[in-house]
Order: structure tokens, then C-alpha cells, then sequence
């Protein structure tokens, strides 16, 4: 079994900054790439930024100079660092895992439950 567990969401003032975490346990062997997606209300899912386990990142432009990605992979973590948040970045931001549970086996992608960020004044 492997978890996918967030924190960190919640309400903050447009310019304001947020810091989300997201720990994957369980059955891993290896962590591929991870990444933050976000869902608002009546749109459809979409990419915020993505990370490779090297480093690599990709992210969207609607979120570029302001948010950042990084992970230990050590700890299964990925962080995602939110700053001059604005009222249209409001959604149920998701973490994502592609996870490999032995050597020689595929890697599956899972999900985190999901974490509300409200910016609001």
C-alpha cells in the first residue's frame, strides 16, 4: 500500500505566501517524478508544476517566478512553495507520485487526497 498524505493548504490575503507539503509511505522502492496539480470549481484539473527526481522542473505559466517546487527525496516529500498568491490561484491543489514498489517494476501514479487554498481578502 503506499499513501499520499498533504498539508499545508488553507485561507491566505492575495499576496500572501503558502507552503504545501505532500509525504508519500508505504510499499516504495523508487519515486519517480512528482507534481502539484490543482482542480478550482467548474474547471478541469491541470498541471501546476511538475519535479524529476533529479531536479528537473516544469512549470505552468500561470504560476512561474512566484511558485516553486522542490523534494527530498530522502524524506518521499515534495514541497510546493506558493508566494504572491492571487485570488485565481483558489483550488483543491493535488500531489502526485510515480512510484515503483521493487526493482524491475513498473511505476504507478498516485494520488494525494487533496488540500484547499482559498486567497481572499
Amino acid at each position: 500500500q503506499v499513501q499520499l498524505v498533504e498539508s499545508g493548504g488553507g485561507l491566505v490575503q492575495p499576496g500572501g505566501s503558502l507552503r504545501l507539503s505532500c509525504a508519500a509511505s508505504g510499499s516504495i522502492f523508487s519515486i519517480n517524478d512528482m507534481a502539484w496539480h490543482r482542480q478550482a470549481p467548474g474547471k478541469e484539473r491541470e498541471l501546476v508544476v511538475g519535479i524529476t527526481r533529479s531536479g528537473s522542473t516544469n512549470y505552468a505559466d500561470s504560476v512561474k517566478g512566484r511558485f516553486t517546487i522542490f523534494r527530498d527525496n530522502a524524506k518521499n516529500t515534495v514541497y510546493l512553495e506558493m508566494n504572491s498568491l492571487k485570488p485565481e490561484d483558489t483550488a483543491v491543489y493535488y500531489c502526485s507520485a510515480d512510484i515503483m514498489q521493487g526493482s524491475g517494476r513498473p511505476s504507478y501514479r498516485y494520488w494525494g487526497q487533496g488540500t484547499q487554498v482559498t486567497v481572499s481578502s
